[in-house]
């Protein structure tokens, strides 16, 4: 019965192909303007749980004080009247709350020299002053990013500003222009790969246009998410042209062989060309999708960000694959003929029937690399401080080396205080978060004015930004970089001091927040890997009715997974904490389908043909060698280049950690799946039901009694 609808549906879509055209073009106009309107949000930090008391504590910043994000502004040669004056430029651009410097306290005319000692190293060094902007708007908020490309363009070539709030400006510049060259080139290389792998100069056009028609459509169909993560965006076409492209292979050769079949008629040929490829694409494409839905299940958002996308983009790439695809193919089928061209790849025969006689090699080979891949693949360093990964020239890191070198200052941490504490415990509080290592000062309103400075005496500017009717505000500097052990250990050791004295005081601050998503990511690492895993287990042992081959086939991937996850730390490499935690889903889900072709031939061959074992394994292999190298170099061209040409480290380190594991996936499975199977053949035939059923143990016996 479903066989039937998969043939109707095959004949439906030949004879509706102009249709299904005009269709598909006519939806590109609403995708595109879905994709230029949905947002992209550039600050990883914003994906965190709002459970976390650092996420809060950013929006009880927000509604107390209209203030979100803030900037160190570091000024070199100038007067302090220069100073004020660019203070008063700095404070006219729009979404600029307020800026915080000493002549807010003293008038400009009274020596610095006078200041408190705590004010002076905070404001002055040398030939360089700092001021602090305030922002009326979160940290990677349209607004606040708006702001600081306002504060570049107005402030001149000797001012600087720093802070999370340029880090994540430089990404979106940086990202704005990366991304249409990541396309362009993963295209490009694809096209390459298509071209000498394949017998038509035409077909990798049509398969690069359908591909890319479905790529718009995911796109711009996430209007319906408001907004995706720049990461999202970055990974989102390079992603699904790499994944979705084995699904065109399969639709192309399928028709082919029923055009064997039916050389009269092409329609017919393609109608059983959609049906066979409707129930291997499929069902091949459930373990992509699992792999992105376990993303899902991250605490840490973004996962969930990238997870949807990717698996609306599967979905997606599927339907166009068998909808799309078959009216170009059929449409250009004559131009696809006059330009085919003789195959450029050799007969694979030989080098097959090689790699299958020396499964003995393939098994030491895989003993010997085992232990070392195991033990890189957990020991690999991470870091997750998220300017680290960034150019050094771009003007955020150029305005915290500034406010490195003059101020021998890190970062800035908030301390949050509800209304309530007197003037004496505020103080002693200053005084002990003083005295933990790595901190240079702290400003708050009683470091200001002192313990005994009259409240009314207070300007009124001063108090609003630091004082509200329930909050007060002071800011902690540290000689210590974000997600470092330091400031790690100097946060905790402040958490202690500020919840002895007030149990809803909060620690809040970049700092505060990558520690936060060093913890939270560290539990979703495994927590995605797990759940991973076990769908993908359930997903192959539903397909084959086998208990043993899903442990065989997770098991080779996993093998893959952690070769190329030990490359990092034999190379002595640091990676992105968002790559350590995507990778091992996205390379197990997207390339285990290698190991899935050719078992479910030898599957088969086992099965319904009554193969031996040697014959069985060598035909599967013969039969999916060239599927297997034409995905798997596809996969690697489109993630390659990207990683060459991006400079921003979160995207680049997840594409070579793609495009080696698409390498390393194909490699082993070519290698070593052939030997697994050998091997484990006869517990496969005996936990396997379709085995079972067909006897093939029992077959087995009997040609081996025969033979002797």
């Amino acid at each position: 019965m479903k066989k039937g609808r998969e043939k109707m549906l095959g004949k439906w879509i030949t004879r509706h192909k102009n249709i299904i055209l005009i269709i598909a073009f006519a939806l590109l106009i609403p995708s595109v303007f879905g994709y230029v309107s949905t947002r992209v949000n550039y600050d990883v930090l914003s994906y965190l749980p709002n459970t976390l008391e650092t996420v809060s504590g950013q929006d009880t910043l927000v509604d107390e004080f209209g203030m979100g994000a803030f900037s160190m502004v570091v000024v070199e040669d100038m007067t302090n009247k220069q100073a004020a004056a660019l203070e008063k430029k700095i404070e006219g651009i729009e979404h600029v709350k307020d800026v915080l410097w000493y002549d807010d306290m003293l008038d400009i005319s009274v020596p610095t020299e006078m200041l408190p000692k705590n004010l002076e190293e905070a404001f002055f060094n040398g030939n360089a002053t700092m001021m602090i902007a305030l922002f009326d708007d979160t940290t990677s908020a349209d607004d606040t990013m708006d702001a600081i490309t306002n504060i570049r363009k107005t402030v001149g070539k000797d001012v600087y500003a720093s802070g999370m709030s340029g880090v994540v400006t430089d990404i979106k510049n940086l990202a704005l222009k990366e991304m249409p060259v990541y396309v362009a080139i993963a295209a490009a290389l694809s096209l390459l790969v298509l071209l000498i792998t394949m017998d038509s100069f035409l077909t990798p056009v049509i398969f690069l246009t359908n591909i890319g028609m479905a790529i718009v459509f995911n796109l711009g169909s996430n209007i319906f998410l408001g907004e995706i993560s720049y990461i999202t965006q970055a990974l989102a076409a390079v992603l699904q042209l790499a994944v979705t492209m084995d699904y065109s292979i399969f639709l192309l050769e399928s028709y082919e062989a029923n055009k064997k079949r039916f050389p009269d008629d092409k329609k017919r040929a393609m109608a059983h060309a959609i049906s066979n490829t409707f129930k291997s694409v499929s069902s091949s494409s459930v373990t992509t999708i699992a792999g992105f839905v376990a993303l899902c299940f991250m605490t840490f958002k973004l996962g969930a960000n990238i997870g949807i996308v990717m698996s609306k983009g599967v979905v997606i790439g599927v339907i166009t694959c068998v909808t799309v695809l078959p009216a170009m193919i059929l449409t250009f089928d004559k131009a696809i003929e006059k330009t085919t061209h003789k195959a450029l790849i050799p007969p694979l025969t030989k080098v097959s029937d090689f790699i299958v006689k020396h499964y003995k090699v393939a098994i030491v080979i895989f003993l010997v690399l085992l232990g070392p891949a195991l033990y890189g693949n957990s020991n690999y360093k991470i870091y997750y401080n998220i300017d680290q990964g960034l150019p050094k020239n771009i003007p955020s890191a150029i305005a915290n080396d500034k406010l490195k070198e003059h101020f021998n200052m890190s970062n800035v941490h908030m301390v949050l205080l509800k209304d309530g504490l007197s003037a004496k415990e505020k103080n002693q509080m200053i005084k002990k978060i003083e005295k933990v290592d790595g901190v240079k000062w702290v400003i708050g309103l009683n470091s200001l004015v002192g313990p005994n400075f009259p409240d009314s005496m207070i300007p009124e500017d001063v108090k609003s930004m630091l004082k509200t009717d329930n909050y007060e505000l002071q800011f902690v500097c540290s000689d210590y970089s974000s997600a470092t052990d330091e400031v790690n250990a100097q946060l905790d050791e402040m958490q202690k001091i500020v919840k002895g004295y007030q149990k809803d005081a909060m620690v809040i601050g970049e700092a505060p927040l990558m520690k936060d998503l060093q913890d939270t990511t560290d539990v979703d690492l495994k927590t995605v890997n797990y759940i991973s895993i076990a769908a993908i287990f359930v997903i192959i042992l539903v397909t084959f009715k086998s208990i043993s081959i899903p442990i065989i086939l997770v098991s080779v991937i996993e093998f893959a997974i952690a070769c190329n996850m030990a490359v990092p730390y034999y190379t002595n490499t640091s990676l992105a904490f968002v790559a350590s935690i995507v990778i091992g889903t996205i390379q197990l889900g997207a390339t285990v389908d290698y190991a899935i072709l050719m078992t479910n031939r030898y599957h088969k061959e086992r099965t319904v043909n009554g193969c031996s074992k040697k014959d069985a394994i060598r035909i599967a292999h013969e039969t999916s060698m060239k599927s297997i190298l034409t995905s798997g170099f596809c996969f690697f061209a489109a993630t390659f280049g990207v990683t060459a040409y991006s400079a921003i480290d979160m995207i680049s380190a997840i594409c070579n950690l793609l495009s080696r594991g698409a390498i390393i996936s194909m490699i082993v499975v070519i290698c070593i799946l052939p030997a697994m199977l050998w091997i484990f053949d006869p517990i496969i035939i005996r936990s396997s039901w379709d085995m079972i059923k067909a006897g093939v143990a029992h077959k087995d016996a009997e040609k081996k009694l025969e033979a002797k």
